[in-house]
């Protein structure tokens, strides 16, 4: 069982940055594949990051150049950095982890989830 724990969501204007946390459990940052995930009210949950065991790692074409994933494997957290951010970029953002097979961009074979964290981006 993978526990993850999200922050460091809140409120910026556009053009701000924010930098968002995911703490796990049983090493799940340095052995599995993890993603960082999105969902505005009314739409569908989305990829935005994805990263494997090895760090390889794929964007959405709508973050790229914007945001950053890094992950700090002994303390078991994973990052993901936001800057230059826009008013649709507003969700609540949850970390998952996938700990069997390669990354996927779907979300429905991840299994395990946080709780999310609220970004809203705002005049």
């Amino acid at each position: 069982q993978v526990q993850l724990v999200e922050s460091g969501g809140g409120s910026v204007q556009p053009g701000g940055s924010l930098k968002l946390s995911c703490a796990a459990s049983e090493n799940a940052v340095s052995n599995y594949c993890m993603a960082w995930f999105r969902q505005a009210p009314g739409k569908e949950r989305e990829v935005v990051v994805i990263t494997d065991r090895d760090g390889q790692t794929n964007y959405a074409d709508s973050v790229k150049g914007r945001f950053a994933i890094s992950k700090d494997n002994a303390k078991n957290i994973l990052y993901l950095q936001m800057n230059n951010m826009k008013p649709e970029y507003t969700a609540m953002y949850y970390c998952a982890v996938r700990t069997i097979f390669m990354c996927s961009w779907s979300a429905d074979v991840y299994d395990y989830w946080g709780q999310g964290t609220q970004v809203t981006v705002s005049s």
